[in-house]
């Protein structure tokens, strides 16, 4: 599998500016292709091949006058922007198919020199680790790296990236094997929230540290400053990197902790269930500030690569399931409540549950149903699937009853079979629940 590993790098001011023109030659190739490609487009022209494109605005763009300076800066960042060019087309053409899932990507679009952030790939060829620590980029030269740890094997590729904010990164890409972490049996449901960001079925609760709502006093400070300069001018631009500086801080501080807690929860269970939430359209609302905030999306694409890093299992429910409807004793459902309420209590059991604690059980009885049906069969409610016995259970196989009948309760430690299917499952979902009142799917 393919890892990221991201340092701070530190170039000096002549290497600052050859970074600066590279940065520039990449995107006028990248614009040069696309306008290629969008001029054969528009004459019915087929779609040119990426060699024909690459001879076009890179080695004959050299020999002429208007794109000399081309030879300047290294060739493989440039090559690299063609590249760029056509995972983009591919990412479109296959969203448009359907082969790609998930949200629609729309054709590529220009790039311009007033984007916030500017990126380079160099591939083996263009860089070098030094033996001295320092990172060789092609034409650039010897950039001072800060390693905060040691890369665990030798990289592929390595991307300079200029944010906003005016700090180098490099980011190496690096192949490993999964670290297969040994196996637990304990499984949890989450579930997330605003007042509390996670409620685990276990009971643990984590509290949402509202990064951005803490640091709003000081980045208005800094956005007040930034509206008083006038527009073009050298003190705008500093100002303006200022308010970069501070939302690079909230957001840093953001990430690292959503990386420990996933962590965590990633090392202490086997599996977690999550609920699929409509975060784009909760972002549009009027708590989208502080869906922001939470970042969700984050936290579920993070336990999702970390459990197929460390061999764990991310299951998740269907956002229609009505986790916070059902009572988690009796799986009765007691119907929807607005979300004032934190705490109710079952009209068929009685039982009081907390909102989010309720939510969080239910999430994971779904989830296991899901999970552990899925093998044997379809999950939906009603249809019957028989139990997938193991071979060490003597009685409950097809071939132990032939010509016995179904065993009573209990005789020989064997369940009550009738048909060949076990009686106590849970008729609804036939989960390992034996028919308890904790189904989901019981009501």
């Amino acid at each position: 599998m393919h890892l990221r590993y991201s340092y701070r790098v530190y170039p000096t001011v002549g290497q600052r500016s050859a970074l600066a023109r590279t940065f520039g030659c990449a995107r006028v190739v990248y614009n040069d292709a696309l306008a290629m490609r969008k001029e054969a487009r528009k004459g019915g022209l087929p779609h040119p091949r990426a060699t024909d494109v690459q001879k076009q605005v890179i080695t004959a763009a050299k020999k002429t006058a208007e794109r000399a300076w081309l030879a300047s800066v290294g060739v493989d960042p440039l090559i690299q922007s063609l590249r760029d060019l056509d995972t983009a087309y591919r990412n479109f053409f296959d969203s448009v198919s359907g082969k790609r899932q998930g949200r629609k990507v729309g054709l590529p679009r220009f790039k311009s020199k007033r984007d916030t952030r500017q990126s380079l790939r160099f591939t083996r060829n263009g860089f070098r680790i030094r033996g001295n620590g320092k990172l060789n980029l092609a034409k650039i030269g010897d950039v001072r790296v800060k390693w905060s740890r040691a890369l665990p094997a030798e990289p592929t590729s390595v991307t300079v990236v200029l944010e906003s904010s005016g700090r180098y990164y490099a980011s190496f890409v690096v192949d490993v094997e999964p670290e297969i972490l040994p196996r637990l049996d304990a499984e949890v449901g989450i579930d997330l929230g605003l007042t509390t960001y996670a409620v685990l079925s276990d009971g643990s609760v984590i509290d949402n540290p509202r990064f951005l709502r803490k640091a709003e006093k000081k980045l208005k400070a800094v956005q007040r400053e930034l509206s008083r300069k006038a527009k073009g001018s050298k003190n705008r631009a500093k100002a303006s990197r200022k308010v970069a500086k501070a939302h690079a801080k909230v957001a840093d501080t953001r990430m690292d902790w959503l990386h420990k807690k996933t962590t965590s929860i990633i090392r202490e269970t086997q599996a977690v269930y999550l609920e699929d939430l409509n975060v784009r359209g909760l972002s549009r609302g009027r708590l989208a500030k502080s869906v922001h905030d939470a970042g969700w999306s984050t936290f579920r694409r993070l336990l999702e690569e970390k459990a197929a890093r460390y061999g764990r299992t991310v299951g998740i429910v269907n956002r229609a399931f009505p986790s916070s409807q059902l009572c988690s004793e009796c799986g009765h459902r007691d119907g929807p409540k607005p979300l004032a309420i934190r705490e109710w209590a079952c009209t068929a059991c009685g039982v009081v549950h907390d909102r989010d604690l309720n939510a969080a059980r239910n999430i994971l009885a779904a989830g296991q149903a899901d999970r552990l049906n899925a093998p044997g069969g379809p999950v939906r409610p009603g249809v019957a699937i028989p139990l997938q016995a193991q071979p060490d259970e003597r009685g409950t196989r097809l071939s132990d009853l032939t010509g016995t009948g179904g065993r009573t309760a209990g005789a020989g430690g064997a369940p009550a079979l009738q048909g060949g299917v076990d009686v106590n499952l849970c008729p609804p979902c036939h989960g390992p629940c034996g028919g308890s009142r904790r189904c989901p799917w019981r009501r």
